[in-house]
């Protein structure tokens, strides 16, 4: 009888650690989604510097956020590409002879001339600790895969018993516009060990937020499996951005439990095609829109950039003010995560209003249900609900390059019936509507941003 109880002991436990350790990789996958509940709100280095921030700027970036933004909801500071290199260089990247900093594990280390804080060793932990202590979080860039400075010097893969970065690596589906790193073969022994070791450094640095290059087209469902166990098992919550677009739609299913957000399209900088393409992509993902996984419009090209970035000199944006607009209008009522892509100290009063409009700020992080009402002849209205308040949110815009254009929208597609009351976002205009619709004249690349209220 004591055997047999011994006997269903054993199996009994067995079974509940199984089952407790699916629950576990369970809970594990569905964690993340947490740690984003509203879309992300932050900085990134890569429009102004491209791949030659210094640390200096960086601060510099951070003070101003704590001081204008960070009540709103900002609170991000990433550090874009290659801040492993030593000598890279502004319009484009340097691929002749770069110097890389590289530890014995083959996991890359911030370059000291740029980041003199991570002296002796001590990697971005030190910045990191500065934005902490503002309250804000810190967030970094790298590529896809190992490098090959790694495979070249066969160094060995911590944790991996023995097994060095030559054994993981292949050639196939190298990046093509940068070449630093080779793929990771996620089928290999010591190719988790790999991403686990790197993900392992990145927690002691106390990184929050990264972003990771070349992930999405093509899309690599091996490497994004070792990322994400990778983030799970090291023990801090960093949330996961892939990048860049265009992220097939086919992929939707695995982004969705494996990122916190991705990039539809490539990079969206300040010309007006670059918007209306973002638009057109965009009507395939607004069913994706969700707490924890977001699509994700790309930075937001205003105010200065290219400081020392890719694209062109040194500039405030060329968008216009009604571009502007538009484009920061889109990026909300979306919900898309914002990143701003400018030099934040070198904001102008213009350009800090469309980052601190407090309802709009509540629109992006309250709002529910988004959805296209339509997308016709240079006309767009998208529209979203505010369960907290019951608010009614519609955004309309022309993005006809020919003429002003009246957009309107029946109150009965907005669940409305009756008169409500109206506030143009922007300007804090009030109104009242007691007509079947609404509409608005709206000159060409511009729109307009309402919120409606039922009268009770």
């Amino acid at each position: 009888m004591k055997i047999t109880n011994l006997f269903t002991m054993a199996i009994g436990v067995f079974f509940l650690s199984t089952l407790g350790n699916a629950q576990t990789k369970a809970f594990q996958k569905e964690e993340f989604k947490q740690w984003a509940q509203t879309p992300p709100m932050g900085w990134n280095s890569w429009d102004c510097y491209g791949p030659t921030v210094e640390e200096h700027e960086v601060k510099a970036n951070a003070d101003y956020m704590a001081k204008e933004l960070k009540k709103f909801g900002w609170e991000y500071i990433v550090v874009d590409i290659r801040w492993f290199v030593e000598n890279d260089k502004a319009g484009g990247y340097n691929q002749t002879d770069p110097r890389y900093v590289i530890d014995q594990y083959g996991r890359y280390l911030p370059a000291v001339n740029r980041f003199p804080s991570a002296k002796d060793g001590q990697g971005f932990k030190p910045l990191a600790d500065y934005i902490h202590k503002k309250g804000l979080k810190f967030g970094i860039h790298i590529m896809r895969g190992i490098p090959k400075k790694a495979v070249e010097d066969k160094l060995p893969i911590k944790g991996a018993n023995g097994i060095t970065a030559d054994q993981v690596y292949s050639t196939a589906m190298q990046c093509e516009w940068l070449r630093d790193n080779y793929t990771v073969l996620a089928d290999k022994p010591g190719a988790q060990e790999y991403y686990n070791s790197i993900f392992e450094l990145y927690a002691q640095w106390g990184v929050d937020f990264i972003k990771i290059d070349d992930l999405s087209r093509p899309y690599h469902e091996g490497e994004i499996n070792l990322i994400r166990n990778a983030i799970d098992k090291c023990g801090r919550k960093i949330v996961l951005s892939t990048s860049p677009g265009e992220t097939p739609i086919s992929a939707a299913a695995h982004v969705t439990t494996h990122a916190n957000m991705w990039r539809m399209v490539d990079d969206v900088w300040d010309t007006w095609p670059h918007i209306t393409h973002l638009m057109d992509v965009a009507q395939k993902w607004y069913p994706y829109i969700a707490p924890g996984t977001w699509p994700d419009c790309d930075m937001i090209p205003l105010g200065r950039i290219s400081v020392r970035g890719e694209r062109g000199e040194d500039r405030m944006t060329r968008l216009t003010k009604d571009e502007q607009y538009t484009l920061i209008t889109f990026f909300n009522i979306f919900k898309s995560p914002l990143f701003f892509g400018g030099d934040l100290p070198s904001n102008d009063a213009f350009t800090l209003s469309l980052l601190t409009n407090k309802d709009v700020v509540k629109m992006h992080n309250e709002s529910s249900e988004v959805k296209q009402l339509f997308q016709k002849d240079g006309k767009i209205a998208v529209t979203s609900k505010n369960a907290k308040d019951g608010s009614v949110y519609l955004a309309l815009f022309n993005i006809s390059d020919n003429a002003s254009q009246k957009v309107s929208v029946n109150l009965s597609d907005l669940g409305i019936s009756g008169s409500a009351e109206v506030l143009n976002m922007w300007t804090g205009e009030k109104s009242k509507i007691t007509s079947k619709e609404i509409e608005a004249e709206l000159k060409l690349h511009s729109s307009i941003l309402y919120q409606l209220k039922t009268k009770k």
